[in-house]
């Protein structure tokens, strides 16, 4: 493709380091580079890829990268400047402050996270149930994890038999892998305390129509976050009809029982298996299992969402509907879900040994 869209990662953690390897995967796309405020492994990483780093406030951090032997190719305004857009993935809560002083003043278009207040933007994404909202915008944020979950979910259930309310409750997990300051050690703690927590009401963000509650806790995991979904349903479907509906989605994964997945660490070991790259499940992994409906139309189950994950193909949905090179969500979805691989291991696609 001739016109590639230029995308800017202004920062390279967590999230930033996986957008940027999805960026690299779309024929539709190309990486003008990463910024980082230091040296560190993901710098090391970045530079042995090949990806051009900038450094934020270079006057600071050049001769770090100098002395590390990493190459940098300019600050992270220089990088700006050569992007069609930008995905913000700062830490949480500066991207206001990025907004203000950086891409406003470059009249760049910007996609923030979730960490960001829903006001950063005033559009929240998520590529199934609203990337109409998002083409041709500057700014917009792509929710959460929890929330991008809940919204995969929850709008393949509206959309099959209507929701008429739904009730979550999240337990999430205390910090990612490599995040050791986070907690708690040995403990459930409410997080938050008040009810509702704020998901239900960041739901509602993209499916504004939702009724929704939802309780939060943090638990001492790094893996997943799990959540527990009941939601009344406008129609009785049967069971099976249930499961038709979420089936139509390949960022919805049911787990058969026969795979004995029993937690969440097989869900992260069966990525590694099969060769994922960084284990990551971008997908919902909903238990098979747990999918039940009954008489009255109450619709129960679980599912495991990969906290370092699962926004990542969101993110790429959305630099497409901004950029307005792609104006069909389902389209760009598809494309989406190609490059990486999502939908590769739906189980009803395969035979049971």
């Amino acid at each position: 493709m001739a016109d590639k869209i230029k995308v800017a990662l202004n920062g390279y953690g967590t999230i930033g380091k996986r957008v940027a390897d999805a960026v690299m995967r779309q024929d539709d796309m190309t990486l003008v580079g990463i910024a980082k405020t230091k040296p560190d492994y993901e710098a090391y990483a970045a530079n042995k890829k090949g990806y051009p780093i900038y450094a934020v406030e270079p006057a600071k951090a050049e001769s770090k990268f100098k002395a590390a032997g990493i190459p940098v190719s300019g600050s992270n305004l220089d990088m700006i400047k050569k992007a069609d857009i930008v995905v913000d993935c700062a830490p949480e809560g500066l991207g206001e402050e990025n907004k203000k002083n950086i891409y406003d003043k470059l009249d760049k278009p910007a996609i923030f996270q979730g960490g960001e207040e829903h006001e950063v933007a005033g559009t929240s994404f998520n590529a199934a149930a609203n990337y109409g909202e998002a083409i041709g915008k500057k700014y917009v944020r792509v929710v959460s994890c929890n929330t991008t979950g809940l919204c995969r979910l929850l709008y393949a259930l509206d959309t099959a038999f209507g929701v008429q309310k739904a009730r979550v409750v999240l337990v999430r997990r205390g910090g990612d892998p490599n995040d050791a300051k986070r907690g708690p050690i040995n403990g459930i703690v409410p997080d938050p305390i008040h009810l509702p927590s704020h998901h239900g009401p960041d739901v509602q963000t993209v499916l504004h129509h939702i009724n929704i509650d939802t309780a939060a806790m943090k638990v001492p995991t790094t893996l997943m976050h799990m959540h527990f979904v009941n939601a009344t349903l406008k129609k009785k479907p049967s069971r099976d009809e249930a499961l038709a509906a979420l089936k139509q989605y390949p960022r919805l994964w049911l787990i058969p029982s026969w795979y004995t997945l029993k937690f969440t660490g097989d869900v992260i070991e069966f990525g590694r298996e099969l060769g994922r790259p960084r284990s990551d499940i971008m997908e919902n992994a909903i238990w098979e299992e747990s999918v039940t409906v009954d008489k009255e139309g109450e619709f129960n189950v679980f599912q495991a969402i990969h906290q370092e994950s699962d926004v990542v193909p969101e993110n790429i949905d959305c630099i497409r509907a901004m950029t307005g090179i792609e104006k069909d969500g389902k389209k760009s979805m598809e494309k989406t879900n190609k490059a990486l691989g999502i939908g590769n291991f739906n189980p009803w696609k395969l035979t049971p040994p």
